[in-house]
């Protein structure tokens, strides 16, 4: 049985290594010995080597990479109409320096329609969530009330997916810190100490993803992916999805979620309970990003069994926790760990369901 849309029984988070030559070449250009043109060469031929090593492994669902990012957020984000990015004291962030908007000629459009052009399988877009717009920079982000501030920042988005859709993108994930953040008692303190109320915002962050999704095509698939953190192999927040679950689940009009399990931090399977009935599927995180130490596959299976007490099996799926390079850095693994973590889930998935393809 072929499985008919995303997302799939082996699935890719979606960010990869950096390759020695990409890192050399984007470090030439920035001290100005080589030309925007000769840099998007190099990725370019990176990017297509990229994919068909994921294509090659057996994964249905093919990215870039991110290859062309410094970050995963801040380079879709500082691309808006009245985002900045900035440099402070305590490193780079984004400011919302005036009216939200997003323009027709959003360079990972381009990055988008080159990614379609090479792929052989599904190209899969990814983009930050509409929420990290607030959750971080908090109330200086806001000019207006809250609720208009993020009414705007969801139109923008809605914006964003069309464009997304026009450009040929059938599936797209939006990655967002912000929930696994709310599942930490320390992050939550901390936004308390931001003058944010940790247990109004869910609700908040909801209406916002699902302004930005009401008028997804019907032929679209968005996932969301719950990040507890990723920087070279570090994480910001633990505790598990109890304090979230129910309202990420039941109340967001995702197709799917990726969630991060490949480590105590995230807490048991108990909060997948709240996913309601329906075709909506849970993504596994179960493989972690973080290390190079291959996973034992009957580990990995038993975890799945042990989440299919909450969940059909036939409405879960399996994937690596995160992105390999949430940032340009990368995590703390080889290309070579990362590939084997990338094919162990499509071995691991064709022996549970039998349906990779």
């Amino acid at each position: 049985m072929v499985e008919p849309k995303p997302p799939f029984r082996a699935d890719t988070v979606g960010s990869l290594l950096r390759p020695t030559e990409l890192k050399q070449a984007r470090a030439d250009h920035l001290a100005g010995r080589i030309d925007a043109e000769a840099l998007r060469a190099v990725e370019d031929r990176l990017i297509v080597d990229a994919v068909r090593r994921q294509e090659s492994i057996g994964l249905r669902a093919v990215t870039d990479g991110e290859f062309r990012r410094g970050w995963w957020h801040f380079d879709f984000l500082a691309g808006l109409n009245g985002v900045e990015l900035v440099k402070g004291d305590r490193g780079t962030a984004i400011q919302v320096s005036g009216p939200l908007g997003f323009p027709a000629d959003h360079p990972m459009l381009a990055h988008f329609r080159f990614l379609a052009a090479t792929a052989r399988g599904m190209p899969k877009q990814t983009l930050p969530s509409p929420s990290l717009l607030h959750f971080r920079i908090g109330r200086s982000a806001v000019h207006d009330d809250l609720k208009t501030f993020l009414a705007d920042a969801g139109e923008v988005f809605a914006e964003a997916i069309q464009a997304f859709h026009g450009a040929g993108c059938r599936y797209l994930q939006l990655d967002d810190t912000v929930w696994g953040s709310l599942c930490s008692a320390r992050e939550r303190e901390a936004a308390r100490r931001r003058g944010e109320d940790p247990e109004t915002l869910p609700k908040l962050y909801a209406a916002v993803i699902n302004r930005a999704l009401a008028a997804k095509p019907a032929d679209m698939t968005v996932t969301l992916h719950v990040c507890r953190g990723n920087y070279r192999s570090s994480w910001i927040a633990e505790g598990g999805y109890e304090p979230i679950a129910e309202t990420l689940l039941r109340e967001i009009a995702v197709d799917g979620y990726f969630l991060e399990y490949d480590s105590a931090r995230a807490g048991g399977f108990e909060p997948l309970r709240f996913l309601p009935a329906g075709d909506k599927r849970i993504v596994l995180g179960l493989v972690t990003t973080k290390t190079g130490a291959l996973e034992s596959p009957d580990d990995i299976k038993r975890r799945i069994d042990e989440a299919a007490r909450y969940v059909p099996l036939e409405r879960l799926c399996l994937s690596p926790q995160c992105g390999f390079a949430s940032t340009e850095e990368g995590n703390l693994l080889s290309e070579d760990e990362q590939w084997r973590k990338l094919e162990l889930v499509v071995r691991i998935a064709d022996e549970v369901w039998g349906t990779v393809g």
